[in-house]
């Protein structure tokens, strides 16, 4: 029997009590069945978007969370193997950037303490700090399997990341060399473009004469980066351009330096732009860079790794960059070469870890040559072995991916997977291996040097939906989880993350055969087969949330006043496809009632059943699903709920299956309050009558009673798994039901009859005593007194009303039922389709109000009119529109036009 329940529903006594008894009793671990065997049942695996060990929990998180919970649990449910994956990232500059800070505040840095005992310091901040976002996870009950929990610097995964990189170095497609990259001043090392955040900035443009040497005359180049004149190499002019055609291959002098450089042609010289005429520096921007390359120029490298001018016995020389640029540019003007200086906004790329501004700087670095793996990528998607919701991220993907360029995976930090490569300092050879070398492969010199580089993190977390299963071995797991079934996941990283994992998957699973041994296609090599894009929480005033707006919400703190499930139901409320979220408190205080006022129903139907044992009736618990037959006696509101249940159990599915979370959620709590709560809860009072023991229509009120509470609390779980936990478990107290409702079946529409016509006659009785209650307090009727009605209807109608006459008087306060034979007018009525209805209640009636209201009525309808007559007046339409539209718009016709007449006849009694 069912225990009691508190009195008022308090999510903070129970949702901690829970999120331990599900990892305690490892309800949602999912073991790895033996390799080579059949497993029967679906399976439904996601990877979980490795938050970073530096992380907290933000609105981000808990809604990519929310969402992939509901999915978990729903699936499961269901029946399926639902392997839920969690894990952290190491998150090299982040992290590293953290324990940099802790270090300053002891008055140290990391070289200071050397590698070594900077990477020990790490590890011991990771222990220390390093869970806490897992940490509130497992608060917050997500379901995932804490089993396979992993960071991505384990022993196991960093074997797995060795073995990728060297079996792309061995398939030539790791290589290393000096390029252009994005170089972060402040952690001194390569960020890629994805890394860089651009934002606009007031800035000056710098129009700068070069003299040429055997002073015939000059040419004026434009900048806004004067300080690189330091390493320019020549100037570079449009070959078809007539106003430098002679100049090209003679000197110029460069400014303040007095090095001779070159005139080049070069078709990056655009005639149309500036001067014509452009400065070039390949050491310090990537299309002078490209330029360079083509003419063979030098690459002189004017700044250290923290942006500081190099140039021995210069004047600059240790000057930060933009102390440089003060000095160049007043040395220029007093030289006489300074043209001009114009006002400019420049396009300023910030480093988005720690948002100094990055400078482009010739490095040596590793890439990787992307093409051939982005050719499989693209290929995966256009076959449809993955598809992405919404679709239009698909075209995103593809146009990033079409015009990818080789990927630096080299990261001069010393937090991280080191690159596996040893450094000869006797014939400047490279090793690559799986393990240390003993010797150099090329001298066979026994003094190596490891590279210092680590890889950039999202290598390794690329790597993550097959080496979590224990790739490079093909292992049980991997034959049992690989591919995945879904990623969800934010837009801001699709091509850090996302693309990633389909280049790396295409490539290394292509080689793992399949359970059976045969090769794997394309199609099983895919890390997942659907990618879900969320949107962003926003703010109430839909404002993108920001530190420097004040407007950053903290779900841990909104959880602590209302509850994770209010939280979660409000986020699920408004989550679909292609939308952002404006997140309301007023939102969340609503779906807090929702959760009490569930508790409440709850506490009702505990006490029915226990009035019930006490008048000897026998209880069923357990035994309520499915429920596809229901004795003839049953009455009319049962026989509805019941339909009701079927219809809701196939919108949900249809919701969940297409992402949209909000007509998901939308159909339960409609279910749950606008039908069970408001209406059928109401109705089985008049049905339990446990005064009579044995009483037929008790027996099978309070049979139907429990089992579509208990269908109720299943279809609410996957959206609040706490609410619906505590009241499973108070109602199969010590049962063998009560493990977990999240062991149970979820409602599917085949589980419970369809009755068409008790859902029409139910929505009929609704509708009546919408009415009655609408005109009731038109007319100021007492709240609790009762009045009787007349009705005009067809005869379904009024057996319909006349078998219901209980369910008038209880929900409407009906005393008195008279049926009319004729129709409805005057006020006190409301006129509809299918009937006419009047509240018999003596009140003074405004006139002049009552004749302006039905005259517009009339003026609404006769215009419904107007436009029904157009339209099926149009005999193209008509021919081309398909039989059930054209009957349909008949059908409103009718009716709309039933409605006027009634409308015209109660203006004009009224006007007598």
């Amino acid at each position: 029997m069912p225990q009691e329940l508190a009195k008022a529903y308090d999510p903070t006594s129970i949702e901690e009590r829970w999120a331990r008894y599900w990892i305690e009793e490892r309800l949602f671990d999912v073991p790895t069945p033996p390799s080579g065997t059949s497993v029967g049942e679906k399976k439904f695996v996601q990877l979980l978007p490795p938050p970073n060990v530096t992380g907290r929990l933000h609105m981000g998180h808990m809604l990519n969370q929310t969402e992939m919970d509901i999915l978990a649990r729903w699936h499961r449910m269901k029946g399926e193997r639902s392997l839920w994956v969690p894990g952290t990232d190491h998150a090299g500059i982040a992290t590293q950037m953290m324990v940099e800070r802790q270090l300053a505040s002891e008055n140290t840095t990391r070289q200071q303490l050397g590698r070594e005992a900077f990477e020990k310091r790490v590890w011991q901040w990771k222990q220390e700090y390093g869970g806490a976002i897992t940490g509130q996870m497992r608060r917050l009950g997500a379901s995932v399997d804490w089993s396979r929990e992993y960071f991505t610097m384990d022993e196991n995964l960093s074997t797995a990341v060795r073995e990728a990189f060297v079996r792309l170095y061995e398939q030539g497609l790791i290589y290393r060399g000096s390029y252009i990259v994005n170089w972060c001043p402040q952690q001194q090392t390569a960020v890629s473009d994805l890394e860089v955040v651009h934002e606009e900035q007031a800035g000056k443009i710098y129009h700068i004469r070069y003299d040429l040497a055997d002073g015939s005359g000059s040419i004026t180049v434009a900048t806004t980066r004067p300080e690189t004149m330091l390493g320019d190499v020549a100037v570079a002019v449009n070959p078809i351009d007539e106003r430098y055609k002679a100049m090209i291959g003679k000197m110029l002098v460069l400014p303040l330096v007095g090095r001779e450089i070159p005139v080049v042609a070069d078709d990056w010289a655009n005639p149309e732009f500036g001067t014509g005429a452009v400065k070039v520096t390949p050491a310090h921007d990537p299309n002078d860079f490209e330029i360079g390359k083509r003419h063979n120029l030098p690459n002189l490298n004017i700044m250290d790794e923290t942006a500081h001018i190099l140039l021995p016995d210069s004047p600059y020389n240790g000057l930060d960059r933009y102390a440089a640029r003060e000095q160049v540019v007043a040395d220029l003007e007093a030289k006489g070469n300074l043209v001009a200086i114009k006002d400019h906004t420049n396009s300023i790329g910030r480093c988005d870890r720690c948002k100094a501004i990055v400078e482009p700087r010739l490095s040596k670095q590793w890439f990787i040559k992307i093409q051939p793996l982005a050719d499989k990528a693209i290929a995966a998607v256009e076959e449809g072995h993955i598809r992405f919701t919404p679709e239009m991220y698909a075209k995103t993907y593809f146009e990033w991916m079409r015009n990818i360029h080789d990927w630096c995976i080299s990261r001069q930090l010393w937090w991280g997977h080191r690159i596996p490569a040893w450094h000869c300092p006797k014939c400047s050879g490279i090793t690559v291996a799986r393990e240390t070398p003993v010797a150099c492969t090329a001298c066979g010199n026994d003094e190596l040097e490891q590279e210092t580089d680590v890889l950039d993190t999202w290598f390794s977390s690329g790597l993550l939906p097959f080496t979590v299963f224990g790739w490079p071995e093909a292992g049980a797991a991997l034959e049992a989880f690989y591919p995945t079934e879904l990623l969800v996941t934010g837009f801001d990283i699709l091509f850090f993350w996302v693309a990633r994992m389909i280049m790396l998957g295409c490539h290394f699973m292509l080689d793992v055969p399949m359970a059976d041994g045969s090769k794997r296609t394309l199609k099983d090599a895919v890390p997942f087969k659907e990618v879900y894009i969320h949107g962003l929480v926003r703010d109430a005033d839909r404002q993108k949330m920001s530190k420097t707006k004040g407007n950053v919400i903290n779900p841990i703190e909104i959880i602590e006043r209302f509850g994770t499930d209010a939280v979660r139901y409000t986020l699920a409320s408004q989550a679909s496809p292609g939308t952002d979220i404006a997140f309301n408190e007023q939102r969340t205080e609503g779906y807090r009632a929702f959760a009490n006022k569930i508790w409440n129903a709850a506490r009702f139907l505990f006490m029915q059943i226990e009035k019930a044992k006490e008048a000897g009736y026998k209880i069923r618990l357990g035994e309520n699903l499915p429920v596809t037959v229901l004795p003839a006696e049953t009455p009319l509101e049962t026989r509805w709920i019941f339909a009701r249940l079927s219809v809701v159990s196939a919108e949900v599915e249809t919701a969940l299956n297409s992402y949209r979370f909000d007509e998901a959620s939308a159909a339960v709590y409609q279910f749950f309050w606008g039908e069970f709560c408001d209406w059928y809860l109401e109705l089985v009072k008049l049905r339990l009558n446990f005064d009579r023991p044995g009483n037929a229509e008790t027996a099978i009120t309070l049979a139907s009673l429990v089992g579509v509470f208990e269908a109720a609390l299943r279809l609410l779980s996957p959206f609040m798994p706490f609410l619906t936990e505590e009241v499973w478990h108070a109602l199969y107290d010590n049962e063998p039901y009560a493990k977990s409702i999240a062991l149970t079946r979820y409602p599917q529409a085949s589980d419970f009859p369809s009755y068409k016509d008790a859902e029409e006659n139910m929505a009929l009785l609704q509708d009546l005593i919408v009415s009655i209650r609408g005109l009731r307090k038109d007319a100021a009727v007492p709240e609790k007194e009762f009045a009787p009605i007349r009705v005009f209807a067809d005869n379904h109608v009024v057996a319909l009303v006349d078998s219901n006459r209980e369910m008038l008087s209880r929900l409407a306060r009906v005393d008195a039922v008279d049926f009319m034979e004729g129709a409805l007018s005057g006020a006190n009525v409301r006129n509809t389709p299918k009937f006419d209805v009047a509240v018999v209640y003596e009140r003074q009636i405004d006139v002049a109000a009552e004749t302006e209201r039905l005259t517009k009525e009339i003026a609404k309808l006769g215009k419904g009119l107007e436009a029904a007559a157009k339209q099926l007046g149009n005999e193209a339409f008509v021919g081309k529109a398909p039989a059930h539209v054209v009957e349909g718009l008949k059908k409103q016709q009718a009716e709309t036009q039933l409605l006027y007449n009634k409308a015209k006849t109660a203006l004009e009694a009224l006007s007598k």
